[in-house]
């Protein structure tokens, strides 16, 4: 992608929280259609989802997906929202009324996919009421956006996919949807059961994607994940419906894997077709 294709933006940093690039990608639509309005897309880990962020490891390409997609009539584009990680990554999307017991042994291996993370200043709350007090309002201000939530996303991989579920759990008047791919439940273990017991939205108003592979830390995920399904279940909500949840035999914990599937989570989110 060239640069020249994201409108990015350094002036939405509130006290708190590091500083950090919001980069926008707008759909090939959105200028075709300048009466147009269009639902949005805010990804976690933004540095990661568009082409090659560091030197021999690919982006998730969202932008071809979504393009793709759209060419199909597949589903309708989403504005994207790149919002990139910090060095705060772990402590910024940790879900903290979730964390019962931080094991720094689980999200070692997993933060080197972004590089080096503290966990010592956990404000996924703060890192929140950022999203939807400060961010939400700019990109609303600034683009021509669908701003009820169910033209709000919110998606993103691993303990992106944590804070993204947090996300709409927090904030289900604000969020209608939320795909979470690759999630690290070992991270938050039997504290996000309990959290998403209490605080998951009722169901036939928002839509959850959850996925996951067999390799590397996907290994460890399929225990937890049939748990969040089964609540998912037991709470309403209806399968293919309200929630997706699916499994990629030999797939492993990395970007690559990501762009080769998020056409599903984007058409559940965003298909012009209702399931």
């Amino acid at each position: 992608m060239n640069k020249a294709e994201l409108e990015t933006h350094r002036d939405l940093n509130i006290p708190g929280l590091n500083r950090r690039r919001v980069d926008v990608w707008l759909p090939e639509a959105y200028n075709a259609n300048p009466n147009q309005s269009f639902p949005v897309l805010y990804m976690q880990d933004g540095q990661t989802v568009f082409d090659s962020w560091k030197k021999g490891i690919p982006g998730w390409e969202i932008h071809r997906a979504i393009s793709r997609l759209a060419a199909e009539e597949k589903i309708f584009p989403p504005i994207v929202v790149a919002i990139s990680s910090t060095l705060n990554r772990a402590g910024d999307y940790l879900p903290a009324k979730a964390l019962s017991d931080l094991g720094e042994s689980d999200v070692s291996a997993e933060n080197s996919l972004v590089g080096k993370t503290s966990t010592s200043n956990l404000i996924s709350d703060l890192y929140l009421e950022w999203m939807t007090s400060t961010l939400k309002p700019a990109i609303d201000s600034r683009y021509r956006t669908l701003t009820d939530p169910q033209n709000t996303a919110v998606m993103g991989s691993s303990l992106g996919g944590l804070i993204s579920l947090y996300a709409l759990c927090e904030n289900p008047e604000t969020f209608g949807k939320a795909a979470c791919l690759s999630t690290h439940w070992p991270a938050v273990g039997d504290g996000m059961l309990a959290y998403l017991d209490e605080h998951l939205p009722s169901p036939g108003q928002h839509k959850l994607y959850f996925d996951y592979g067999s390799e590397g830390l996907d290994f460890e995920y399929e225990p937890w994940q049939t748990k969040v399904d089964a609540l998912l279940r037991q709470k309403g909500y209806r399968e293919g419906k309200d929630f997706a949840s699916w499994y990629f035999a030999g797939e492993d914990h990395t970007t690559t894997a990501w762009k080769n599937r998020v056409h599903i989570p984007l058409t559940f989110l965003f298909g012009t077709i209702d399931q």
